[in-house]
């Protein structure tokens, strides 16, 4: 079953701002309450989905993946959206719902203050032949990559991060304000648990750098305008040795100089002399795997007659079959005749008939009713 928009869950737009994501949350939230639904076990999917919904667009750099990409974004644990379980995890859950509304919660901190890294996009453009064939082609990107000094810990090679002594390694800090317990992220560590002394000079303790990479991409043999390819863990590196995010490579096809392509078929026109149209012949055409295939032209072919190439088109993505290649014949109206040229075609048309041309002569019929 397919996932539900996480806009259409938490019943927001697109544009809403986070104080219209958080006041949505509240509300659903409460309404869906397994303890306010007990035995409701569709009560317990739909907060489930609330959660997971609010899980991923309360942060800003989800909800930017989560708009490029959609669920995509975080297919095979590429990060950011989970389903929370009830029974040993709910406590965890709900803690997690009264910090974001209340800043409450029982939840110790993320001690270890890694951060996946973004998703990156990469657009390149290839030709009909390459889309035909496949190719391994390679991308220069500049990107965030693990710092080589300090193995992305982001403290000087020789040192390691220390236990913040505000929080004692929670990340979260309490106050006790009479009957309540406040607890809130620890402003020393920003949450992450640890504070890094002595940060690393190369990347100023953030333990990644920005470096032009080059990576292969495989593409394979019958792709489409549009394609996407995901790249897994080859996006941007995460803060402090966090895990990096995926590239996703969008493939764009050029413009060809005589084929269409429509799926896995290919269109092409050829104008034709009157002569050939009439008394029929045959004419070469060029194929998409470099080759040329005859065609066959029967006398009296009209202009935009369409001859089919069976399995002469593009090849279908993971499969061995082929599409079929269209060859459309245009019929091209003689210019700047001689005066010979003039006068055959004079003595043509004076010998002509309704046999010759029935559809000429069945038209102006036709006007002659409507006239009379």
């Amino acid at each position: 079953m397919a996932k539900r928009c996480y806009y259409e869950t938490l019943e927001v737009a697109r544009n809403a701002s986070d104080d219209d994501l958080k006041a949505a949350f509240r509300k659903l939230a409460m309404k869906w309450h397994p303890d306010k639904n007990p035995g409701d076990n569709d009560c317990e999917h739909r907060f489930k989905e609330i959660n997971e919904a609010y899980d991923v667009l309360k942060d800003a750099d989800k909800r930017a993946a989560y708009d490029r990409f959609g669920h995509a974004a975080f297919e095979h644990g590429a990060g950011g959206a989970h389903a929370h379980g009830f029974g040993t995890d709910f406590a965890a859950t709900f803690s997690d719902i009264f910090d974001d509304l209340f800043g409450m919660g029982g939840r110790r901190g993320r001690a270890s203050g890694r951060e996946r890294g973004a998703d990156l996009r990469y657009n390149l453009e290839i030709t009909i032949e390459e889309a035909f064939s496949g190719k391994a082609a390679q991308v220069r990107l500049p990107t965030n990559v693990t710092c080589e000094a300090c193995s992305g810990s982001g403290a000087k090679p020789g040192t390691q991060p220390i236990t913040c002594r505000t929080c004692s390694g929670t990340g979260r800090v309490r106050h006790s304000q009479g009957f309540f317990t406040l607890e809130r992220t620890c402003h020393a560590c920003q949450g992450r648990g640890s504070v890094i002394e002595t940060p690393c000079q190369n990347c100023a303790g953030a333990g990644r750098v920005t470096k032009e990479r080059t990576l292969e991409v495989n593409i394979p043999a019958g792709v489409e305008d549009g394609t996407r390819i995901r790249l897994a863990s080859e996006g941007e590196a995460g803060l402090r040795g966090g895990s990096p995010g995926d590239l996703y490579i969008f493939l764009s096809i050029k413009p060809h100089a005589i084929f269409q392509r429509e799926g896995a078929d290919l269109y092409c026109r050829v104008p034709i002399s009157m002569v050939t149209a009439t008394l029929g012949g045959n004419f070469e055409v060029p194929t998409i795997d470099g080759g040329r295939t005859r065609v066959k032209i029967p006398e009296g072919t009209q202009t935009s007659k369409r001859f089919r190439l069976q399995g002469q088109g593009m090849p279908v993505l993971r499969s061995k079959a082929r599409g079929d290649m269209y060859v459309q014949v245009s019929v091209e109206t003689p210019q700047k005749l001689t005066k010979r040229q003039r006068e055959l075609l004079s003595e043509f048309d004076k010998e002509s008939s309704k046999d010759t041309q029935p559809e000429t002569s069945g038209f102006f019929s036709k006007m002659r009713e409507l006239f009379d």
